[in-house]
């Protein structure tokens, strides 16, 4: 397996997308393919431009493209014996603040020597000449992908996997963005309201259905922010989905996709990872969870405090609440990027429109319990 990400979206060999969590066999590899035509290039130009820039290329290149995922396109270069992955922006109109691809190398190559495993950053080009987009090159590592259901693992490679993957974001979190040189990597302070009017503006720019829960979402939230302005290093989008595991072992070896990492609230990322994997029509209930080795909703952020030194945290549902708003925003690009015919996969676009719809009303669901609660 290489660092590719975006495994929730990916395919991978032996399981189908939506799987119900069961333990059929699963190889966890990721599924290559020939570029989609959508994301053609000029192959010799790009050989060109890396013969004599990326160290152990031969001159001669092969070329294929990862199936899955819902960002940036990702290949597998092949030269000689060498293998490197290569992650550019894709074609057509984006969204000023999408798909940035300097982001992702900046984060990734200040994290090289700290506690979070990154990949290794081997060469970044701006220069759309050669293949028309902004792209990077990364070394290939060996692990395995799965989703949250993390479907085709034991129950006790589950939990040991779960803990290792709250050991890296606590680990994230306490990186001194100062001494990793990532102080220019984000505005410090006031991070979701900066956040909540981002994400109103990405959903507003991809809009195509009237959604009524995404509407009060987007008055409610600004009006309802937590007084707190602590600011770290924050990846925007962990999840299990977006690590490597190892090939053998039950730790992670690669954190990916970190375009939207940024100078944040660390409780966006845990509130994220909240949203994605315990508020997901595709998690089972609590006890099932339990059988199967994942830890249950308050048991995981039990870890993670533990982890971090911290006694509670407090408004948790609103961590919860705004990461499904922001969610929305980012599954309503998918859909409209599917609809535009330049997503990086093909997606069932029913499925991502229902998506969007489900994200809000549940996270409206949420706002009303915390309402209710307060009342």
């Amino acid at each position: 397996m290489t660092a590719i990400g975006d495994a929730d979206t990916m395919k991978f060999r032996g399981c189908h997308q939506g799987s119900e969590m069961n333990d059929q066999p699963v190889d966890h590899q990721p599924v290559l393919t020939s570029v989609r035509d959508v994301h053609k290039f000029n192959e010799d130009r790009l050989a060109s431009y890396l013969n004599g820039r990326l160290e152990g290329f031969s001159g001669d290149m092969s070329l294929r493209q990862y199936v899955g995922g819902s960002s940036n396109p990702t290949f597998l270069i092949q030269s000689g014996h060498q293998e490197w992955v290569m992650r550019k922006r894709p074609p057509g109109n984006l969204l000023p603040s999408a798909h940035q691809v300097e982001r992702e190398y900046r984060a990734m190559n200040a994290l090289r020597d700290s506690d979070v495993p990154v990949p290794k950053m081997l060469l970044f080009c701006d220069d759309e000449s050669v293949i028309g987009q902004s792209f990077y090159i990364m070394s290939k590592i060996e692990g395995r992908i799965t989703t949250s259901e993390m479907v085709g693992f034991e129950p006790k490679e589950r939990r040991a996997i779960y803990e290792d993957f709250v050991r890296v974001l606590a680990n994230l979190h306490q990186v001194d963005h100062i001494a990793v040189g990532l102080e220019k990597h984000g505005r410090p302070g006031n991070y979701f309201a900066r956040q909540v009017d981002r994400w109103t503006k990405q959903y507003r720019g991809a809009q195509t259905d009237d959604v009524p829960e995404m509407e009060k979402l987007i008055e409610w939230m600004p009006k309802h922010i937590p007084d707190d302005d602590t600011t770290g290093v924050i990846h925007g989008d962990y999840r299990v989905g977006n690590v490597l595991i190892h090939p053998t072992e039950p730790r992670i070896v690669a954190v990916l996709d970190w375009e939207l990492s940024t100078l944040g609230h660390p409780l966006g990322d845990l509130g994220y990872h909240g949203a994605y994997a315990y508020h997901n029509e595709r998690i089972p209930y609590t006890d099932e969870l339990t059988e199967r080795g994942i830890p249950i909703e308050a048991e995981w952020q039990s870890i993670y405090c533990e982890m971090t030194g911290r006694d509670s945290i407090p408004n948790w549902h609103f961590y919860v609440a705004y990461n499904l708003f922001r969610l929305t925003g980012i599954v309503q690009g998918v859909y409209k990027r599917t609809l535009d015919g330049n997503a990086s996969t093909d997606f069932d676009m029913e499925g991502q429109r229902a998506n969007v719809r489900f994200r809000a009303q549940r996270a409206w669901a949420l706002v009303q319990e915390m309402d209710s609660q307060s009342s």
